[in-house]
């Protein structure tokens, strides 16, 4: 049996071991707030929340790390998605299960609730299509599905929508995170209509920072607009109130930036190579 933290010729890859030693981290984290009663009286639903939360990160650090090796140009990148992707789906899994344990093991009763509750259908689709998703991430399911297979892991992009909306729903009117997560999939998804040629651009790559942002701050208004009695106008100007802590759609100009800035400097540095030579 293949070790997950070797590559294809058998040997030790330094970066699927330190994957693979990470992914685990935050659940070993829950399960210290767990055992110090860090978290609160209701500890079932507070780890039901993380492990959602854990579930839709690692499936955008998943999505992402398509334009992280063209804008780094890293070529080994890609072979740590299988078991980030794996990851999310352990910790969607348990988030259900969780879920589960929260309603006392009716399973009826919890089939019912995902019929009716608008927020638990999609999140139940969503983790589906993982399921499915991951069921077929092994060697072998590729070679059988052929083209198939790329067509099966499209589904990866509805998902990221159905789990961050899933996020936004159940977070109501506190919906930073989940703002930040939308911002950052609009990214991920803008990236891929990219030309291949614009990819390491760095202009390009500031005008999709800007344009991610700029989408996150429209999604926050309509949300607040839409969705609660919280003025969306008040809302939209603290994102210009320096006064206050970076708001999502600052955090997502941030990351972006930071993004652009390392390809920049990734892509200079052959050059600077070739002229010192």
């Amino acid at each position: 049996m293949k070790l997950p933290w070797r590559d294809r010729a058998g040997r030790l890859m330094p970066l699927k071991l330190l994957v693979f030693a990470a992914l685990p981290v935050p659940g070993a984290v829950l399960a210290i707030w767990l055992a110090t009663d860090a978290l609160g009286p209701r500890q079932v639903n507070a780890l039901m929340h993380w492990t959602g939360l854990w579930t839709i990160r690692l499936l955008l650090l998943s999505l992402a790390i398509t334009p992280l090796r063209a804008i780094l140009d890293w070529p080994k990148l890609p072979m740590v998605r299988r078991m980030i992707g794996v990851g999310a789906l352990t910790y969607g899994v348990t988030h259900l299960s969780l879920y589960i344990v929260d309603q006392n093991f009716r399973l009826a009763h919890v089939a019912l609730e995902i019929a009716s509750r608008f927020y638990l259908t999609i999140g139940f689709v969503g983790l589906t299509g993982l399921t499915a998703l991951g069921a077929t991430s092994t060697d072998a399911a590729v070679r059988r599905m052929g083209r198939n297979w790329n067509r099966l892991h499209w589904l990866a992009y509805p998902i990221g929508v159905l789990a961050v909306w899933h996020a936004a729903l159940q977070s109501k009117a506190n919906i930073g995170e989940a703002l930040l997560m939308s911002g950052l999939f609009v990214w991920l998804m803008l990236f891929r209509l990219l030309p291949a040629a614009w990819r390491r651009r760095p202009s390009a790559l500031v005008g999709l920072a800007l344009a991610a942002t700029a989408a996150t701050a429209v999604i926050e208004y309509s949300w607040y607009a839409l969705a609660t009695h919280i003025p969306p106008d008040r809302v939209f100007a603290a994102n210009f109130d320096l006064a206050y802590p970076p708001s999502s759609a600052g955090w997502v100009l941030i990351v972006t930036l930071i993004v652009a800035i390392a390809g920049a400097l990734r892509n200079r540095r052959p050059r600077m190579a070739t002229r010192t030579a």
